[in-house]
């Protein structure tokens, strides 16, 4: 296998006339759930004075509103967006598609707007149907394995499980904490049959182009921090991608390989790499 050669990008101003719309991810690039890449910021806001639109797409398991909510809390200006689209928002469209009646939500309390306000009957785990997992019901201490006992529960009672996030994990402020699609990966090893929605599966990317207005795929970039969704995703809806190396790039390298290996394993080739999103 030959390693794939990345081209590290100094200044995005340089690849900007290229593309009519960006797909930028949230977590890892405009912000770490702490603070907000004023850099990151300063980037997109210049791509839309330049006449470009800009998606952020994320695999938060919240519908958009939510997020948007996040985003002012965190001090990220309205007009570094076109707009918001999330795998909470495919997921309720999900939800409403399989007319699921009986749902336990595996996640935390801050994650019960990506069900409300539909025709959803909650139920304790032993008399659910589906399992809807938005996340661990405390990333802060909590890893997949204590969930063994219940998810072979699930299992055995032949329960589906919905991934609202398909992320594995998040950089929380430069700690690395487990997403719903770590308990999603542990549930089909355990022989479980799960429903992802989200990057880097096509119905959210279809999403983005509607409230892209359109735009011709090869004139969408997508920007992220991980191989395995973000430039994964980027690939298969026919997207050039400009990869960020953060905290999650050093998750994916399997048995302390490099950067450019994992590439080339996935298959992949960005058109560049940046530290950090930079104008």
């Amino acid at each position: 296998m030959t390693a794939t050669i990345l081209r590290t990008i100094d200044h995005f101003e340089s690849l900007a006339p290229s593309y009519d719309c960006l797909m930028c991810d949230i977590w890892g690039v405009v912000h770490d759930g702490v603070t907000v890449d004023t850099g990151a910021v300063e980037a997109l806001q210049n791509f839309r004075a330049g006449g470009g639109r800009v998606v952020l797409l994320t695999n938060a398991p919240r519908p958009a509103s939510s997020v948007a909510l996040q985003l002012a809390e965190l001090g990220a200006p309205e007009n570094c967006r076109d707009a918001i689209v999330t795998s909470g928002d495919v997921t309720r469209k999900l939800l409403r598609e399989r007319n699921d009646s009986q749902v336990w939500h595996l996640g935390p309390e801050r994650d019960s707007g990506v069900y409300e306000g539909l025709p959803i009957d909650l139920q304790p785990r032993d008399r659910s149907q589906v399992i809807l997992c938005t996340g661990l019901f405390d990333d802060t201490t909590e890893t997949p394995d204590d969930y063994r006992t219940l998810f072979e529960e699930g299992v055995a009672r032949g329960q589906e499980l919905i991934c609202a996030n398909p992320d594995l994990m998040v950089d929380r402020g430069g700690t690395l904490v487990y997403c719903a699609g770590a308990l999603a990966e542990f549930y089909t090893s355990l022989g479980g049959t799960v429903i992802y929605a989200g990057k880097p599966w096509r119905p959210i990317y279809d999403i983005a182009l509607a409230a892209a207005g359109g735009v011709s795929p090869d004139r969408v970039l997508a920007i992220g921090d991980s191989i395995r969704t973000d430039m994964t995703g980027a690939q298969m809806s026919g997207f050039d991608a400009l990869f960020i190396e953060g905290a999650i790039s050093a998750t994916e390298r399997t048995g302390g390989g490099s950067l450019e290996k994992e590439f080339a394993k996935a298959g992949i080739t960005p058109i560049g790499v940046q530290k950090s999103l930079v104008w």
